[in-house]
């Protein structure tokens, strides 16, 4: 018996297959094999194709179906983890009316930032965990204003996941999780906000039907199944956005339990057991995946737009003959604080943790006389882990005090200069496991199947594979202030 995940991730899909029996990841394949395209048709807006990421997941289920590693038609459930806060618009034949605004898209901060003002800080914190800021709210009113004529033909609001879904099964199904994360959820009143519907004028018809997160949310098409080597009417039973199936790819489920990633975005995500906000909304609070009424498990969300993207940035504009290994031995040559270059990696949009500013990415103190290529990309990585550390202490500011984190051995954190770093700007211990994405989709697709009888049966398998401790705080500790006090000036002169 198999379950099959898929990650609908901003530069590809992955899809890969768990065998029930072992928990073990049997196949895995992404598509495109180059990274997908952003559109960027005005400074700060970013969007995509829904269309491209159906035809993308297809292409990587067929390239599993054409493999003589698996039989596909053993597969018993699909789970779908996405991007978060990506808004998605159909008509009644459900058809997509635009491309999607995705998570980085600033269009939409006044928006939020004028609702935050009427509505009240006090009610927005208290009930909505977040001001409404660039959410999948405040980008579905900025459509409202500009695209009247796309509006009037709305019949459905989804997240990324959701359409995927609903091409998967005709059914067009959302959750708590999924409305908490486009802050259309009130955790008081336990439903949709009538007062956020009400400002930005939001028929609740648009809102899709609630399920539970782990349940059926429809069974796959007989056309669809065929097309795909799969067998008809199998159930998608989980959707999640990344980054809390991230935390549940590495079994961070518990109250006081925490997970990073480095992938196009950084995040750190904490699993809390209060409805617990940030005054100032610099990190975000939505319900995890575990969350319910009587158990209100809360996820509070440091992101970094750019991350991984700051990296991939570098390697293309000064090394595109190097690969990122190649890239990491390189770095590991430049001494710890770069020569002194200093990096801000914040060119993807209006970051949340900086007040939702746009500093832009930026190399700080290039010494033409000095600097070398190890410099600038051990830089990149300092800067990135710096920027971990400065949204850590906001999490630190809120309550939460982690004393371990939990990475899947991906991204950024293949790198062990990176690693490294990121344990000793941060003094915290760092846990590495074997997970990804589209894997944590499938496993929560058996739990919300029944397969498995429970999250820990899920997991019963998981095993730590590696660990670093702090070894260079203290030499970290003035460097990162320096940075930090850089950042500062430059926040400052935004003002």
């Amino acid at each position: 018996m198999y379950l099959l995940g898929i990650d609908i991730g901003t530069s590809s899909v992955k899809v890969s297959v768990v065998d029930v029996a072992s928990q073990q990841t049997i196949a895995s394949v992404s598509y495109p094999e180059t990274e997908a395209a952003i559109h960027s048709l005005k400074p700060g807006w970013a969007e995509q194709s829904p269309s491209d990421w159906w035809t993308f997941t297809q292409k990587a289920i067929l390239l599993l179906s054409e493999s003589e590693k698996i039989d596909t038609k053993k597969i018993d459930a699909i789970g779908i983890a996405y991007q978060m806060h990506g808004l998605v618009i159909v008509d009644k034949n459900q058809n997509v009316l635009r491309d999607s605004i995705i998570w980085c898209d600033s269009r939409a901060v006044d928006i939020g930032n004028d609702a935050f003002v009427h509505l009240g800080e006090t009610l927005c914190l208290e009930n909505l965990l977040n001001s409404p800021g660039n959410f999948t709210a405040s980008k579905l009113a900025w459509v409202k204003a500009n695209e009247p004529e796309i509006y009037a033909q709305i019949d459905k609001v989804m997240l990324p996941g959701d359409y995927i879904a609903m091409q998967l099964t005709g059914e067009i199904t959302t959750s708590i999780s999924a409305l908490s994360e486009g802050i259309f959820w009130d955790f008081k009143q336990n439903n949709l906000s009538q007062d956020l519907l009400n400002y930005y004028g939001i028929d609740e018809q648009l809102i899709a039907e609630q399920r539970p997160l782990f349940s059926i949310h429809g069974y796959l098409k007989e056309n669809i199944a065929s097309h795909l080597g799969l067998k008809h009417g199998i159930p998608v039973s989980y959707k999640a956005g990344d980054q809390p199936n991230n935390a549940l790819s590495l079994n961070v489920l518990k109250p006081g339990e925490v997970a990073a990633t480095a992938g196009t975005s950084g995040v750190i995500y904490g699993v809390s057991s209060d409805l617990t906000y940030d005054r100032k909304s610099r990190v975000n609070t939505f319900a995890h995946v575990t969350y319910t009424p009587e158990n209100p498990n809360t996820g509070v969300l440091l992101c970094i737009n750019g991350t991984g993207s700051m990296y991939r940035w570098a390697k293309y504009n000064f090394a595109p003959h190097l690969s990122y290994p190649e890239i990491n031995e390189l770095s590991a040559k430049a001494p710890i604080g770069s020569n002194g270059l200093k990096v801000l990696p914040f060119g993807n949009g209006a970051e949340r943790m900086l007040g939702n500013k746009y500093t832009g990415g930026q190399l700080i103190g290039i010494d033409l006389n000095k600097h070398t290529l190890a410099d600038i990309f051990r830089a990149v990585q300092e800067g990135i882990a710096f920027a971990f550390r400065y949204g850590l202490d906001i999490m630190r500011e809120n309550g939460m005090q982690p004393k371990v984190i939990r990475a899947g051995r991906a991204n950024l954190f293949l790198s062990d200069v990176f690693a490294q770093t990121f344990v000793d700007v941060t003094g915290i211990r760092l846990e590495l496991y074997e997970n990804d994405g589209s894997v944590g989709a499938a496993i929560g697709a058996g739990i919300g199947a029944g397969i498995f009888k429970s999250p820990e049966e899920a997991f019963s398998q998981h095993k730590m594979i590696g660990h670093l401790e702090p070894k260079n705080s203290l030499d970290y500790e003035g460097i990162y202030k320096e940075w930090k006090q850089v950042l500062i000036n430059q926040l400052n002169n935004l003002k």
